[in-house]
């Protein structure tokens, strides 16, 4: 007895944190025919067959095994076939795993799996029932040191192709009846990607309101009380389910897993009950949440190296359009720290002038859309006040109507300023422009000109006896040289001096060449 208590005391006091992760794979398929693929997973059509089947199984696998992670949440693997090659490849590699699991949903075309090192008691599947093709949730027990752990691998239904919030709402609603049934202190986390933001609840499109305001992450999981995000200091002391989201723990400018034409989201998440939180069992390391981002998973103009689907072929480059995510959890003791906290901040346009990055979100009252073009616009608060440029992030904004916004990030490009993220608090209603144009007199950037009539030539603009640099955004609206124009509408942007922006053909007019 005292040999046997001797060699066990170094594991329990020694032992070292866990890591627990979810990774979104991309459709791991494998080169099978099963009738249930995805059309562009088809054996034998647009170059998927054995060889590109196997390149995309060994560059997942090459990402798990570098993530090396204890648990790893898996979503879009087509079937226990291609989870079981995923393991044996992973073993081979010498990163394998000896537990494993992963939904049999009939007629769904990809399901959701787990790869454990540590025990698996059981599982089970929870079904959601809105379609007969939609992902089952896997529910899974470990055991780690002595203690029981639930693992709630989820997949919900993305906002593309009907994807209107009901349906992730439904899945929420399954997965917290659940939870509803297990005893107070059963330990458990909720991974996977549940396509919605940690701030759903301010950023969900209106297209995809159908469920009046009520988000599935936010108001079903109960990441969001009171209207505001659920805080480490209220998570101890919360009711059952009630979920803290370690998103929060993150800079703005680190809170993504996935990019999508230039718009970064947070998809992919880690929910925490206050059982992680109480000094019992395991318990979350504090401030462990992180983004998986080595440099292999981007193209060298920074962009996700998504599994490459190109001209209708896949090409066989690319991980996938998901970074992974991963916590650390320990037999430790949950450890708080001084939490400080980044409270919205009341603010105007000139605030933005005054710094390059912003410590806390910025609303601004009453911002007015002098000028939208595609990606960009220009808003203004008071005729007088200073404007600023849009980049990106104008979804949802009307030209000519004024709004509450909250400003979550600001760069500065080439000498001009602008705000990169924002959330649309409210729409105010339409406003009259006439005053909030300025005259070249003005001297500033960003500002929106109108009226102007004068001679291009040389990427000059010749008017009022000054000349100015000009730019047209989309070079096959350059007028010949020499031409008299008169230009309804310019952007006085700033590319490392003053220069008037045309964004559209629409926007002047050749009176003479």
């Amino acid at each position: 007895m005292k040999i046997l208590l001797i060699l066990t005391i170094p594991f329990f006091l020694f032992a070292t944190p866990f890591k627990v992760a979810t990774y979104n794979v991309e459709n791991l398929f494998d080169a099978v025919h099963d009738g249930t693929e995805y059309e562009e997973y088809i054996p034998g059509r647009h170059n998927w067959d054995e060889r590109t089947a196997e390149i995309k199984l060994n560059h997942t696998a090459e990402v798990i095994c570098d993530l090396d992670a204890d648990l790893v949440g898996l979503q879009e693997v087509e079937n226990s076939r291609v989870f079981e090659h995923l393991q044996k490849r992973l073993k081979k590699v010498g990163c394998g795993y000896r537990y494993a699991a992963i939904t049999q949903k009939r007629g769904a075309p990809i399901q959701v799996a787990l790869l454990s090192r540590f025990p698996i008691k059981r599982k089970r599947e929870l079904q959601v029932n809105y379609s007969p093709r939609v992902r089952n949730i896997l529910e899974v027990e470990v055991e780690i040191e002595g203690n029981s752990l639930l693992l709630f691998v989820n997949h919900w239904k993305s906002k593309s192709r009907r994807g209107v919030e009901s349906k992730r709402v439904a899945a929420a609603k399954r997965l917290q009846k659940r939870i509803s049934l297990l005893p107070y202190n059963q330990e458990y986390l909720i991974l996977g990607d549940l396509n919605s933001n940690y701030n759903a609840d301010l950023t969900l499109k209106k297209r995809l309101d159908d469920t009046s305001g009520i988000r599935g992450i936010n108001h079903i999981l109960k990441t969001t009380l009171n209207q505001k995000p659920v805080e480490k200091v209220q998570i101890g002391k919360a009711g059952k389910g009630v979920h803290y989201n370690p998103w929060l723990e993150l800079p703005f400018k680190e809170r993504w897993s996935h990019k999508f034409y230039g718009h970064k989201s947070t998809l992919d998440h880690i929910l925490l009950p206050s059982v992680m939180f109480d000094g019992k069992g395991v318990d979350y390391v504090n401030h462990s949440f992180k983004v998986f981002k080595p440099g292999y998973l981007f193209t060298p103009k920074g962009y996700i190296a998504h599994w490459e689907y190109k001209h209708g072929k896949h090409t066989g480059r690319g991980y996938s359009d998901h970074l992974p995510v991963y916590a650390l959890f320990d037999t430790i003791p949950y450890r708080p720290s001084a939490e400080k906290k980044k409270e919205t901040i009341q603010g105007n346009i000139e605030y933005f002038y005054t710094s390059d990055t912003l410590s806390q979100p910025v609303k601004l009252e009453n911002a007015v859309v002098l000028l939208k073009r595609g990606r960009y616009a220009v808003v203004k608060q008071t005729p007088k006040g200073r404007g600023i440029f849009l980049f990106g992030c104008v979804n949802g904004l009307k030209e000519g109507y004024s709004y509450d916004l909250l400003v979550e990030d600001i760069s500065v490009y080439k000498g001009l300023k602008e705000i990169t993220e924002l959330i649309v608090l409210k729409e105010r209603g339409k406003t009259d422009l006439k005053e909030y144009y300025a005259t070249l007199a003005t001297e500033r950037q960003n500002e929106v000109l109108r009226g102007l009539t004068g001679i291009y030539r040389n990427r000059k603009f010749y008017v009022d006896g000054r000349k100015i640099p000009i730019f047209f955004k989309n070079r096959n609206i350059t007028p010949p040289n020499g031409s008299k124009l008169k230009i309804d509408y310019a952007h006085l942007g700033y590319y490392k001096k003053l220069q008037l922006v045309i964004y559209r053909k629409k926007d002047f007019e050749i009176m003479e060449k």
